[in-house]
């Protein structure tokens, strides 16, 4: 859908249900510091913002001479794709893996049999092995496929391959990425990362809370673009000035009988 009075905003459905056109806005942090180091509007949806991660990333190396030695982000971030981008800007992903390759119908699920890289084959949990011609199709994936007289005589096939006469991986161009992402997932900074995430989010609850940030008065990207910046601007001074002078002094009445 296009909206005719701002077609350059995106139909989108918010955390409360309402469905409207808006624009996303996207923060790039200083998790230390709590300071944002670069900001971007995009249409509401979910490839877009993680696109201007990209740019908000590179952009900030150009300007700042900054570089993250790793980056923090939700589940929606954790694609194939922008998880080998990552890796090969020596980015480490503190990410969570977007993971559908789990079944839920009692099934082996790909992550119940183990890539052997050196051979280039997948083994399964019987012990026999995935093959591959190593053909990339239209989807970047590469499909290992198992003998169909292999799977015909397994014991296990009920619980592998019930509905086919064979069964088949598909391994994504970037699955070494999402490997990385996934044993990283296991280890103590992870957790750290993820607890350093809310300072992130605490940013755009006090936009709604304190600002009353809601809804914007500009149409348009270029609009979106600037009020998201002088956002940014206002939240980084008050991150600044509480650390000058702490935070303020509250004044409560007394009642006096």
């Amino acid at each position: 859908m296009i909206s005719p009075s701002d077609p350059q905003s995106a139909w989108t459905a918010k955390a409360n249900k309402r469905v409207l056109f808006g624009y996303g806005l996207n923060y790039l942090l200083d998790v230390k510091h709590a300071v944002i180091v670069d900001v971007e509007a995009t249409p509401a949806r979910t490839y877009d913002e993680v696109s201007a991660t990209k740019t908000m990333l590179e952009r900030t190396e150009r300007r700042f001479d900054l570089k993250p030695k790793r980056l923090v982000a939700d589940t929606a971030y954790g694609i194939d794709r922008f998880l080998g981008w990552l890796v090969k800007k020596r980015i480490v992903p503190h990410i969570p893996v977007w993971n559908m390759s789990e079944r839920k119908d009692g099934t082996f699920s790909r992550a119940d049999f183990i890539f052997e890289k050196k051979r280039d084959i997948y083994i399964c949990p019987a012990g026999k092995m995935l093959t591959t011609t190593g053909h990339v199709s239209t989807d970047h994936g590469v499909r290992y496929e198992a003998s169909v007289l292999t799977c015909r005589t397994c014991a296990l096939k009920p619980r592998c391959c019930p509905n086919v006469s064979a069964r088949r991986i598909v391994r994504y161009m970037n699955e070494d990425a999402r490997d990385l992402a996934r044993r990283k997932m296991k280890t103590k900074a992870f957790f750290r990362s993820r607890n350093q995430r809310k300072k992130v989010e605490m940013r755009f609850a006090h936009l709604k809370t304190h600002h009353a940030f809601e809804r914007l008065r500009l149409r348009g990207l270029s609009g979106a673009r600037d009020e998201f910046h002088l956002a940014a601007i206002v939240q980084n001074l008050k991150t600044m000035a509480l650390r000058l002078f702490g935070p303020p002094i509250q004044r409560r009445r007394i009642a006096v009988a």
